[in-house]
């Protein structure tokens, strides 16, 4: 990847992240970026485009990241501990890979979109499959009703972890989610 392309797309996601998708437009991306229009539409067709690259920069930061985390675990319990302390390094800031804490990037993006046909709210859709995919593979021998109710109590923890700046709600589900793989 070009060095101007990465550029934008640095750019365009922290600005993103921090005050959303709509509240960004591609001329405060330029003159953050200090990048010229020409140079921007050379390398997308139009702001879609971009959002799209900065959910799949993201998407891939984000799996490399929480698959290292939960790769040493070797029994469900190891599993759900690294998973939820994961999230707590996250929440704290602990994760500079995934840059300072502001909610979770796809669930504010789908938020914004008002189109759930759109290639960026089936995106964010996607992630979060690939996240619950990723969860599934480390444990073993659990049906997809503990996944599911594992994946629900870590999205909540990240809402509330944002919501009301509680960077202990991963740690909160630990003893509920151990609760569910050992029942």
């Amino acid at each position: 990847m070009n060095e101007k392309r990465r550029l934008l797309i640095n750019t365009a996601f922290h600005l993103f992240y921090e005050r959303g998708i709509n509240s960004v437009g591609i001329n405060e991306i330029l003159t953050v970026s200090g990048i010229a229009k020409k140079t921007l539409y050379a390398n997308f067709e139009s702001k879609d485009d971009l959002i799209l690259e900065t959910l799949a920069q993201r998407d891939s930061a984000f799996l490399s990241w929480l698959d290292s985390e939960l790769h040493q675990s070797k029994t469900n319990e190891e599993v759900i501990h690294n998973l939820f302390s994961a999230l707590t390094k996250w929440f704290c800031g602990d994760v500079p890979e995934l840059t300072n804490f502001r909610g979770c990037y796809f669930i504010k993006t789908s938020g914004e979109c008002s189109d759930a046909n759109s290639r960026i709210f089936q995106y964010c859709v996607e992630h979060k499959q690939k996240v619950r995919a990723l969860i599934d593979k480390h444990l073993t021998c659990v049906d997809d009703l503990v996944i599911d109710q594992v994946c629900l109590l870590k999205e909540g923890a990240i809402v509330t972890a944002y919501l009301n700046h509680d960077s202990k709600a991963a740690e909160k589900c630990i003893p509920i989610v151990q609760k569910l793989i050992t029942s």
